[in-house]
């Protein structure tokens, strides 16, 4: 039908108002598994240490009768530590723009402040995990801690079939970055059980499991979570299914996928042997004024502490599609 002649359609209006919701919605990824669940330390410097110690390995211990008593071998404590980095954002708003009447937020100010405080989460949960070099920076380089890619030199294993990927460990106050192998292979569940293993022979005990999505889904193939079951009493037997949970010889261990880590790497953590050292916690700092802006500094310095490596693994050089 045709519309009847001098009809106003909203075409032709002036003055309607917009239609615009008080909702933003995000949708990038803000969960940080790995530090979230690593105990908090406080760190007293920008070198932060700690100390390791093994004991002497297990043998035959025969002594004679009214024997007279001499000193073993003294066992040192080993002396480590890891570099703190600094990580900021700044936000600045124009006077204009948080005078004004903005949708889904009261202040853009404010507003830029939450978002910037997510993000350097999101970057401390990268910098941590990475396979990130520490460094004692200088006049004019930044310090930078070393992830755990780059601290996990004792149980690691390797999907690699091209040069092996190596990892150099802690040695002369810093930590080098692995070496990644040339070739990368499947994430095989024979390497998962032998990453496992390998932390329980030294006296670990790891709980969780950390990768990216890709090889999340494969694991979720694994017969250790597909017939897994767990004995409930006189309740029905509870079969675990969900690829949440990987029970293995040595326990259970949380399969968890992370945004964060590299694709490549499988972590095998056991939390107990892990912390975030915090030398300034997140803060927030006015900075001065130089125009008609307000602008805010977001910063937090802290550093992995990996209490001791050889409690947790990796599968390295794994293919990510």
């Amino acid at each position: 039908m045709a519309v009847p002649t001098n009809t106003v359609q909203t075409y032709d209006a002036i003055g309607n108002r917009e239609d615009l919701t008080d909702d933003i919605w995000r949708i990038s990824p803000t969960v940080t598994p790995v530090i979230s669940s690593v105990p908090r330390v406080d760190a007293s410097g920008t070198f932060h240490e700690w100390q390791t110690r093994t004991l002497r390995a297990a043998g035959t211990n025969i002594q004679i009768e009214g024997d007279d008593a001499t000193a073993d071998t003294y066992n040192p404590s080993v002396r480590i530590g890891n570099y703190c980095q600094i990580l900021r954002k700044v936000a600045q708003v124009s006077g204009t723009q948080r005078a004004v009447d903005s949708a889904g937020r009261a202040d853009e100010l404010d507003e830029e402040i939450m978002l910037n405080g997510l993000e350097i989460r999101r970057d401390l949960e990268f910098a941590y995990t990475q396979n990130q070099a520490s460094s004692a920076g200088g006049a004019g380089t930044g310090r930078s801690m070393a992830g755990l890619e780059s601290w996990l030199s004792t149980n690691y294993v390797s999907e690699g079939t091209g040069t092996a990927q190596t990892t150099p460990g802690y040695s002369g106050g810093t930590v080098a970055a692995p070496t990644d192998s040339t070739v990368q292979g499947t994430f095989e569940e024979a390497s998962l059980k032998d990453a496992i293993a390998n932390c329980w022979a030294q006296g670990g005990n790891p709980t969780a499991v950390v990768m990216g999505s890709f090889n999340k889904r494969q694991a979720s193939g694994f017969t250790g979570v597909a017939t897994a079951q767990r004995d409930t009493g006189n309740a029905r037997v509870q079969i675990i299914g969900a690829a949440d949970l990987y029970v293995s010889d040595f326990g259970e261990h949380a399969l968890v996928p992370d945004h964060f880590t590299r694709d490549r790497t499988a972590l095998v953590l056991d939390y107990d042997y892990l912390a975030l050292a915090t030398l300034r916690d997140m803060e927030t700092t006015e900075l001065g004024k130089t125009g008609d802006s307000d602008r805010v500094q977001i910063i937090f310095e802290g550093t992995a502490e990996v209490r001791n490596e050889a409690a947790s693994s990796k599968v390295a050089d794994l293919t990510t599609s």
